[in-house]
């Protein structure tokens, strides 16, 4: 009697199919969580990332509904899709939290941020730097002999793009709000 020589997981018909189902591959997702407006409920929420090792890159928070007392999270963090799905189940089990939308996966989403940066520098490079605000479409928002504060909004990867030219140009200070985002349509 001979062994048969078939791969394990070979063949996605097979009644075995032993391939694993899952990715190990980081995805970046904007979520959004609407919460009740009361004390403590931010905490928790960071709490439930912090406690099981989950980064945040944005977080932003502000009230959107006053006579509801009704708060939005935008949360903007990585992980494979397991780890995405595992962060929305746990956050619809937190008590306060009303919903959680996964911005990413629901439709085409509007991301915008906002940035405040101060470049310090002289001559040809306060010349250069007016210049690229301008292409950027970046507000000058304060002015002194040897320094700018530039305004600008977009999406992050914008920003990036901005401060990294600021950079050479005498960037020493960047403030950034974390991302806001909607999604498009109806």
């Amino acid at each position: 009697m001979s062994a048969l020589h078939i791969k394990k997981g070979a063949s996605k018909h097979s009644a075995y199919n032993l391939r694993p189902t899952f990715s190990d591959v980081d995805e970046r997702h904007t979520l959004a969580v609407l919460v009740e407006n009361e004390p403590g409920v931010l905490a928790r929420v960071i709490g439930l990332f912090a406690g099981r090792g989950y980064n945040i890159e944005s977080l932003t928070v502000a009230e959107v509904d006053h006579t509801g007392h009704l708060s939005r999270i935008t949360i903007v963090t990585t992980g494979t899709p397991q780890v995405i799905e595992q962060i929305k189940a746990q956050l619809g089990r937190i008590v306060p939290v009303h919903e959680v939308h996964d911005l990413t996966v629901e439709g085409v989403a509007v991301e915008r941020e906002l940035a405040i940066l101060k470049v310090v520098g002289e001559d040809e490079k306060r010349v250069e730097a007016l210049r690229l605000a301008d292409i950027f479409r970046a507000n000058v928002v304060d002015s002194t002999l040897g320094s700018f504060v530039f305004e600008i909004t977009g999406a992050p990867d914008k920003i990036d793009a901005f401060a990294d030219l600021m950079r050479p140009l005498g960037l020493v200070e960047i403030a950034r709000t974390g991302v806001a985002a909607l999604l498009r349509g109806m």
